[in-house]
């Protein structure tokens, strides 16, 4: 009788997750952020040293960035900012990245995504 949680999505929640979904299949790098989290700014600078560039989603600069939070709590299983995205593919938070960096993974991930982007 009532609403299950599944059929109570707003058209307004089915634009987030597009923005979301279009956002980071049309971007190599893609973190999901916030201006004062020091996480995301140890993300991001990584992406700096490498000079790999990046799309950010500063998540505390739109209206809705809980709603947007609340979407990538549900598609990679955290809340916390930064969430990063490289090819496609959720690589985690910041010590994630950091770790992959150190272990020499992250770069070819990078260049696996920007190869598929230069024959286009």
């Amino acid at each position: 009788m009532g609403n299950s949680p599944s059929t109570s999505m707003g058209l307004s929640n089915a634009a987030t997750v597009n923005k979301i979904q279009e956002t980071i299949s049309d971007n190599c790098v893609v973190i999901f952020s916030k201006t004062t989290c020091g996480y995301c700014k140890m993300a991001k600078k990584l992406f700096q040293d490498m000079n790999v560039n990046y799309t950010a989603i500063e998540l505390d600069m739109y209206e809705n960035g809980s709603q947007f939070q609340d979407i990538l709590h549900q598609m990679t299983g955290g809340r916390t900012v930064p969430r990063v995205f490289i090819n496609g593919a959720f690589i985690g938070g910041a010590t994630d990245t950091q770790k992959l960096h150190q272990e020499g993974k992250l770069l070819p991930l990078v260049h696996q995504c920007q190869m598929r982007t230069h024959f286009f």
